[in-house]
């Protein structure tokens, strides 16, 4: 049999085509990978509070607050400081110090480094190879006694399978915190995210599809939840300096919160802007051996807060990273989201038992393309092209 390197030899031509051995780039100029500035509106509402003077978290948080729990389907929205705070707000009040909580290994940290920080152990379960999502039926295997609750991650802005999900945590009688820090919009079968589970976090981060500079924001059903989240979120304060609780600062400020208002009136057409380019990248990216795009939970619609393609390293003889940095110097700028599973971080060394295979995998073949609202049918033809060059290149 060939050996990889063997086959690269005998075909030099194409690795020689590419620009990162001096070849001519597909793209003259650079795709952007994101688009998150402002426009002039959102600009004008941030001064419109600052001519105001009043700054601290007032009218244009609740209203931030009340449009998007209502386009999310949910009954109550809690602005705070940001999307880690978000989780911390939602385990701190559903949670108790030693609950073991189920979380995907595959996902950003803050999605189980802030059970540890309010006392909760993580139990790091597997993801779905189709589409990075957690694994349901590998979760069920990791119950125990302990198991108080199931926190994971819509990633990239796609649902998990939220039926199989609720259905587990019925089953076991187990609270669900969905954070869904990349899935402003998204949705499952017709309903917005926060129509499920006990709690649904977001986060506001700059990069994001809602993206404030910083901020974040709870959504739950239940009046009771909300009270006592509102009350961890600002000092367990019940009356002017009186203080029934231990709590935090976690809100946020009018400034952050006219933005995200104004940014929320377009987040409907731009995510649909997103799903447009989504579905013409899986299309072309399907017809190219050794290249796997993203596949969607059935019955969900991703918001597509990132676009991630994994290789097939049975075909495609270079690592991921050096695929990486072919792909730059074609002008496609890319990113990996996430170059460890969160079982290799020394974070969680003292709380780690196993190493779910999957996501331990994805780490090694992962790669997000640029997404954005603006992206245009020309630019992802270059981005396919850029990709098929590669490919071919570094192919068996």
């Amino acid at each position: 049999m060939t050996s990889p390197a063997a086959e690269l030899s005998t075909q030099p031509d194409r690795v020689s085509s590419l620009a990162l051995h001096g070849g001519s780039p597909v793209c003259a100029q650079p795709v952007a990978f994101m688009k998150p500035g402002l426009h002039r509106e959102d600009i004008d509402a941030a001064h419109a509070v600052l001519e105001s003077g009043m700054l601290r978290a007032a009218g244009q948080c609740d209203a931030l607050e009340k449009e998007f729990a209502d386009k999310s389907d949910a009954k109550i929205g809690l602005t705070c400081a940001n999307g880690t705070c978000a989780l911390q707000l939602a385990y701190g009040s559903l949670l108790e110090r030693g609950d073991e909580v189920i979380v995907p290994a595959w996902t950003y940290i803050a999605t189980a480094s802030m059970l540890v920080a309010h006392g909760c152990k993580p139990i790091f379960c597997d993801s779905r190879e189709d589409t990075f999502q957690i694994d349901v039926e590998d979760a069920r295997q990791r119950i125990t006694p302990n198991t108080k609750a199931i926190a994971c991650t819509h990633l990239y802005g796609t649902p998990v399978d939220i039926d199989a999900v609720q259905a587990l945590a019925k089953e076991f009688n187990l609270k669900v915190i969905y954070d869904a820090a990349q899935a402003h919009l998204a949705t499952y079968n017709g309903k917005g995210l926060g129509a499920f589970g006990d709690a649904v976090t977001y986060s506001f981060y700059a990069t994001k599809n809602l993206g404030t500079g910083e901020g974040g924001m709870v959504t739950v059903n239940d009046d009771d939840l909300a009270r006592t989240i509102g009350l961890l979120r600002s000092h367990g304060e019940t009356d002017k300096y009186l203080h029934g609780h231990i709590g935090f600062n976690y809100r946020m400020n009018d400034i952050t919160g006219a933005i995200g208002l104004s940014r929320l009136g377009r987040l409907e057409a731009e995510t649909n802007a997103r799903r447009k380019a989504a579905d013409a990248y899986t299309a072309k990216l399907a017809q190219i051996p050794g290249i796997v795009p993203p596949t969607v939970t059935p019955g969900a619609d991703a918001a597509w807060h990132l676009y991630t393609i994994k290789l097939d390293l049975d075909i495609i003889t270079c690592t991921r990273d050096l695929f990486a940095d072919a792909l730059r110097a074609e002008g496609v700028p890319c990113a990996v989201h996430y170059p460890r599973s969160l079982t290799d971080q020394p974070a969680f060394a003292d709380v780690v038992t196993d190493h779910p295979p999957v996501a331990r995998s994805l780490a090694r073949r992962v790669l997000c393309l640029p997404m954005h609202h603006e992206l245009t049918d020309g630019d992802v033809d270059r981005v396919c092209e850029a990709v098929a060059k590669i490919a071919s290149a570094y192919s068996a």
